[in-house]
């Protein structure tokens, strides 16, 4: 998503070797085989970093790829790696990370920052899977909602945060699509639209799934 700018794209060989760890990566339940999850450590910054230069077939340009690479720094890696997740495959390739957090300032509040698949892992489901696993440590932690954003021109974004039962949340005014947007929440001219969605129960309500 652009902001949890889930877009199943994108792959690169990774730099760094790290390990698969503990029960996170041995329950890969729900991927595909042979590909294995655990958490980042902040030796895996330099790999998300190419990926997040290389996933998106250059979009933006050089412009843009700073700015992706900008949005996940270090400290992610370093103070919210227990509700992020790497997917990686047999050797240690990157396949598809999530960096999410638990809102320090909202309790009932968990969120998707940024989301990547690479280009040849896409409509295998690994993307869902990730959503899932957040999903699930969200909820152990006593989380009862999801939010993230992303761009209105992101169609794709948009269409995939909806089927994952996310809502689009009122914003201040709506574009040709009839999508609430949020204009200037990122600064001038850098609108976005929110989602949000309840967990659990409700409409939409999450099957369980194994926590981390």
């Amino acid at each position: 998503m652009d902001d949890a700018r889930a877009r199943d794209e994108g792959c690169t060989t990774g730099d760094g070797a790290a390990g698969v760890d503990g029960p996170a990566g041995n329950s890969g339940q729900g991927l595909p085989d042979g590909l294995l999850v655990r958490h980042p450590v902040p030796a895996d910054h330099r790999r998300l970093q190419g990926a997040l230069a290389d996933w998106w077939g250059g979009l933006g340009g050089d412009a843009g790829a700073l700015q992706r690479q900008l949005l996940v720094p270090r400290l992610f890696l370093q103070h919210f790696a227990g509700t992020s997740f790497l997917v990686e495959r047999p050797d240690h390739t990157l396949h598809a990370f999530l960096i999410g957090f638990l809102s320090q300032t909202d309790p009932r509040t968990a969120y998707i920052h940024f989301v990547g698949v690479c280009p040849d892992g896409k409509r295998a489901g690994v993307g869902s899977f990730l959503y899932r696993r957040f999903f699930a440590a969200a909820r152990a932690a006593g989380r009862t909602r999801i939010r993230c954003i992303t761009s209105p021109n992101n169609r794709d974004s948009i269409a995939y945060h909806t089927r994952m039962g996310f809502r689009l949340e009122p914003g201040d005014r709506t574009d040709e699509h009839g999508v609430p947007v949020h204009r200037d929440y990122d600064g001038p001219g850098l609108d976005r639209v929110s989602f949000v969605r309840d967990l659990p129960g409700g409409q939409g309500a999450i099957p369980p799934v194994a926590a981390p």
